[in-house]
Parts: C-alpha cells; sequence; structure tokens
C-alpha cells in the first residue's frame, strides 16, 4: 500500500515495498564428497548446500532471497520523508 500525503514541498507517496520481485540468477552447483554446494556470482555472500542437487538449489535460492531482503532493509533506512521512492524494472 501506498502512503500519500502533501507537504509543504509537495505531494509525496511512500511505497510499501515488499518482496515480490522474481529474478534470475547463476547457480553454480559442485559436488562434495555427499553433499552438493553452490554459490551464484551475481550476489556475493549467497552459498546453498543439500544432499541433492533439488536441495542445495533450494538452499541457494533462500539465501539469495535473505541477502536481497537485508540489502534492501538496510539501503531504506534513513530515507528522508520527501525523497521520491519508485519502482525500476531492469530487463
Amino acid at each position: 500500500m501506498d502512503a500519500c500525503e502533501t507537504t509543504q514541498v509537495g505531494f509525496f507517496c511512500r511505497k510499501d515495498y515488499t518482496f515480490s520481485m522474481v529474478n534470475e540468477f547463476t547457480a553454480v552447483i559442485e559436488r562434495d564428497g555427499e553433499w552438493f554446494i553452490s554459490w551464484t556470482p551475481e550476489i556475493p555472500g549467497a552459498n546453498g548446500q543439500g544432499r541433492t542437487v533439488e536441495e542445495c538449489r533450494a538452499s541457494l535460492s533462500a539465501a539469495i532471497r535473505l541477502i536481497l531482503e537485508d540489502r534492501r532493509e538496510d539501503g531504506l533506512r534513513g530515507i528522508p520523508p520527501e525523497a521520491i521512492q519508485e519502482t525500476v524494472t531492469v530487463r
């Protein structure tokens, strides 16, 4: 939901962001003994593991989601109320 208000400076809307984006990342998956390990070069620090390729992929997906949610929350902290926030689509 957007929260809009009129101030002395003008009319502004704040976006209530939810993590609903669908993105695609490269998953690099390797076997390590009885486990599979994975990472993605696009998101440093995102790693996954699992006993199967499917578990490993799901673990990596969860790690990516957590990192992006944390970066978004951190990046939105302290934004001035008069700042304009918009969604940008990258294709």
